[in-house]
């Protein structure tokens, strides 16, 4: 019929958005929650679609509009008896409003638990870093041979432990002489790895890994390997042993970075719009214009209001709804 369309990427929602059914951050969440692979994925993107991110900025701009109140009070009527100065409480409540907002962007993102705790393998040429990632993966996901410098590029895979999402990272081998061009591109592709890794397994001799790594005594089953002194794990992907126990070490490990089940995490759309009133808040209680602590205020609403939807441009909707199936 020449009056029906196809439904467009989260139509469905949309509406509900538009008639106020939901806010934007609970429609975050629901995406998140579509999207969800891992058990603790799906219960913190339950908790944001359920309100609770929506719940805690409501309750942060209350405050703000409270303290909003006083100032405007003692701006339009600071010279009548009965409204005075500000008081100390107004900068004290302001400076545990900015201590709130901190805190709620020191907690882990939405974007770890959405992409996976990152780790990455890493040391020289032939230590055993695609077998493992193979063994670890459940999959000949990586060529694998004896000859150096098989692996050229970054290869990733995500991958889910105990219920928590990792994306593992395998590698070029580390070595100071490239064997040709293709190789030392591959090497600096590595060390770029490194320093984006939450974690890094190290195959390489014992004391030469990067700070905080995990030293991995891998290839246990040869007899002819360069033992490690003090690994965390010795594992042979071969026979298997060990791998189990890494596994689990590495749960135990990055479950204390990821949020915890149930409690809700920004994403990198709310965590900018936390820090924007953040910044206000911090400006406004150094500020002793009061006008300009005024508008400090109001820029830290708008962010909140952001954050939810109440003011959005159409650019913003169109990325979040943009996530969702056709329809939904």
């Amino acid at each position: 019929m020449p009056d029906l369309r196809r439904a467009q990427p989260g139509e469905f929602t949309r509406r509900a958005f538009a008639n106020g059914r939901i806010d934007l951050a609970e429609a975050e969440g629901l995406a998140d929650l579509i999207a969800a692979e891992t058990e603790i994925q799906r219960r913190v993107a339950l908790a944001s679609a359920g309100g609770s991110i929506s719940r805690r900025v409501e309750g942060w701009r209350i405050r703000l509009l409270t303290l909003s109140a006083q100032l405007e009070s003692v701006l339009d009527f600071g010279d009548e008896d009965d409204v005075g100065e500000l008081s100390e409480e107004f900068r004290q409540d302001l400076e545990l409003l900015a201590e709130d907002l901190s805190h709620a962007l020191d907690a882990p993102s939405a974007e770890l638990l959405r992409e996976g705790y990152r780790v990455a393998l890493a040391g020289p040429p032939n230590a055993g870093k695609s077998t493992l990632f193979n063994a670890l993966v459940e999959s000949e996901a990586a060529i694998t041979s004896a000859t150096p410098g098989t692996t050229r590029d970054v290869l990733t895979r995500p991958v889910g432990f105990g219920g928590i999402p990792f994306l593992l990272v395998d590698m070029a081998g580390l070595r100071e002489q490239a064997a040709d061009e293709v190789e030392a591109i591959g090497i600096s592709r590595a060390e770029g790895e490194i320093g984006r890794a939450d974690l890094v397994l190290w195959l390489g001799l014992e004391g030469e890994g990067p700070p905080g790594c995990w030293e991995i005594d891998a290839q246990c089953d040869r007899p002819n390997r360069v033992e490690k002194i003090a690994p965390m794990y010795r594992v042979s992907a071969v026979t298997e042993h060990g791998i189990d126990a890494l596994k689990r070490g590495l749960v135990a490990h990055a479950a204390g970075a990821m949020p915890r089940p149930g409690e809700a995490a920004l994403s990198l759309r709310q965590r900018q719009m936390v820090v924007a009133a953040w910044n206000a808040a911090v400006a406004a209680n150094s500020e002793t214009d009061l006008l300009c602590t005024a508008e400090l205020l109001r820029q830290a609403r708008l962010a909140f209001d952001r954050l939810v939807g109440r003011s959005s441009t159409e650019d913003v909707l169109d990325a979040v709804f943009g996530r969702f199936c056709i329809g939904k």
